[in-house]
């Protein structure tokens, strides 16, 4: 029998393998020990790890937190090993390094789909796919895409978004994979992308992406938590993941709202990134058992 393709060994070893031995990428995604999505109890604790894609480096006052690669990797197996986190949701670069290192291994994986509309881009509305696609994403064999759609009225790039959304919902559904779509209400203030975080805004946008695609059957959402959330989670029946953002309350405050909305109708857990990776006092492995904690 043929000697089974292992892990890497450090950072150095994953350079080596990706300058010698690319072929190993795709040999282990195919061998990676895999799960159902759902666990016994229906939730899902998601670590979110896409952000540098689109540029977007920053957590709180620290303006390029996330640059540094090596220590994003070391804080995101932190979190993986946490028997509580589920999986991961990330770009291809990192789902790679993670997947040499053999930190997937038995969790859900997400492949995040449209990095093209850059953080602070004219063009970032026209949210490109220049990630992974539907056939990529089975080939790697993850659990399904993610994508960003925010709809602009006043941008003309929100039509092309809107369409490529729809065909990666309905590429997705035809592989039987789930497709996680994060759908915001959005305008340009002052030539800056904001997003509309009022329960009307959360709605609309809920209510576009939803229809998208040509079967909704592997659809989740994936939205903020705002006020009044018990409305906003009325104008769905989709499975919804709550996202965490770049909160600017405290850690108790966020976390106190993600425990009251994680209570409600259709919401089956929390997908977060530097709110966990990057707590305040660096503590990963504390913040990430608490989100764990709040999830089940």
């Amino acid at each position: 029998m043929p000697e089974p393709t292992r892990f890497a060994a450090d950072y150095a070893e994953v350079a080596e393998i990706r300058a010698r031995e690319p072929e190993r990428v795709l040999e282990l995604a195919r061998a990676r020990a895999r799960r159902p999505l759902l666990p016994a109890d229906g939730r899902l604790m998601v670590i979110a790890a896409d952000h540098p894609a689109r540029g977007a480096n920053g957590v709180g006052g620290r303006p390029m937190a996330m640059a540094n690669r090596t220590e994003l990797l070391d804080r995101l197996r932190v979190a993986l090993a946490n028997p509580g986190v589920d999986g991961l949701l990330g770009s291809a670069d990192i789902i790679e390094d993670l997947t040499l290192l053999g930190a997937l291994e038995g969790k859900v994986v997400f492949g995040s789909m449209n990095r093209g509309g850059l953080q602070g881009a004219s063009f970032e509305l026209d949210d490109r796919f220049t990630g992974y696609d539907a056939q990529a994403i089975e080939d790697m064999h993850l659990d399904g895409g993610k994508f960003l759609t925010r709809i602009a009225l006043d941008d003309a790039g929100t039509l092309p978004t809107l369409t490529a959304s729809a065909d990666a919902i309905s590429e997705l559904a035809a592989r039987e994979l789930i497709a996680v779509i994060e759908p915001f209400w959005s305008s340009r203030v002052d030539g800056r992308v904001v997003h509309d975080l009022s329960a009307d805004g959360v709605v609309k946008s809920i209510n576009v992406a939803q229809a998208l695609g040509r079967t909704t059957a592997y659809t989740w959402l994936k939205i903020p938590v705002v006020d009044d959330m018990e409305r906003v989670m009325e104008s769905t029946t989709l499975p919804t993941l709550l996202l965490g953002g770049d909160p600017a309350t405290s850690p108790e405050e966020t976390f106190a709202s993600w425990r009251k909305a994680l209570a409600l109708p259709s919401v089956r857990g929390l997908t977060v990134g530097r709110t966990l990776l990057y707590p305040p006092d660096d503590d990963v492995a504390a913040a990430v058992q608490t989100a764990v904690s709040l999830v089940r």
